[in-house]
């Protein structure tokens, strides 16, 4: 099977899933009408911050990355050119940056200018949950403390339960002060941690192309209903 052959039959696979995602009646969409925005996605971690490591011994930092990139294809199915922090597993740190510390700091610190330079952004930010006990799973979606935030955190959890994993009874949660871009953006964020690398069949699951797709398709279907984007494919190639 050839590369474009795979690609158009994933890519039939995502709409379709996407198509039964965007007809589900979960929570009622937004009381406001559409507004319009820049759609902006952070693969979170990345070179020498690799994040958490799964039981496999592969890094967060590369899954993000697979599922941030899934997400602008399907995306790019409905015309959207989403803004990318980051298409490479790299650091995103200021080259004065000397110690890991010091590259994790300037990386966090240029992901924010980045964002406050976007016109009407809207930040999904992609990460993998880990727990020292291995019998947690489930996607856990945070807000930040922003408008629209939470309104679009507690879709996007109820959308990843309802189509990944209906016994996921988890709430969307305001994000802990503790983390760096959701509270020093002003933006509507969320953060997405996907599942938890340290459940051993979860992370089968989140290691899967397949399962990684249906992950961008559901996210992709939270935004559309939301939200109508500034910039598209046409826009991006004329």
């Amino acid at each position: 099977m050839t590369v474009f052959i795979r690609f158009f039959i994933m890519s039939l696979l995502a709409v379709n899933f996407l198509a039964a995602v965007l007809r589900t009646e979960t929570i009622p969409a937004a009381s406001f009408s559409p507004v319009t925005y820049n759609i902006v996605i952070d693969a979170g971690h990345g070179g020498v911050d690799g994040g958490a490591v799964s039981l496999s011994g592969v890094q967060e930092s590369h899954i993000n990355l697979s599922v941030a990139l899934k997400l602008e294809d399907t995306l790019a199915l409905f015309g959207i050119a989403p803004q990318m922090l980051r298409r490479e597993d790299i650091s995103l740190h200021s080259s004065d940056a000397d110690t890991i510390r010091e590259k994790k700091r300037s990386d966090l610190h240029n992901r924010t200018a980045m964002i406050d330079q976007i016109q009407d952004p809207i930040l999904i930010s992609i990460h993998q949950n880990t727990f020292p006990q291995p019998q947690y799973h489930g996607a856990q979606v945070f807000y930040a403390a922003t408008p629209l935030s939470q309104e679009i955190g507690q879709r996007a959890q109820q959308d990843l339960s309802c189509h990944l994993d209906p016994s996921n009874q988890r709430q969307a949660k305001k994000i802990p002060e503790t983390i760096y871009l959701l509270n020093h953006i002003s933006c509507p964020a969320i953060l997405v941690e996907c599942g938890f690398l340290s459940n051993p069949a979860e992370e089968k699951l989140l290691l899967r192309d397949d399962y990684q797709r249906k992950i961008a398709a559901t996210l992709a279907g939270t935004i559309l209903t939301f939200f109508t984007p500034i910039t598209t494919l046409q826009e991006t190639l004329s």
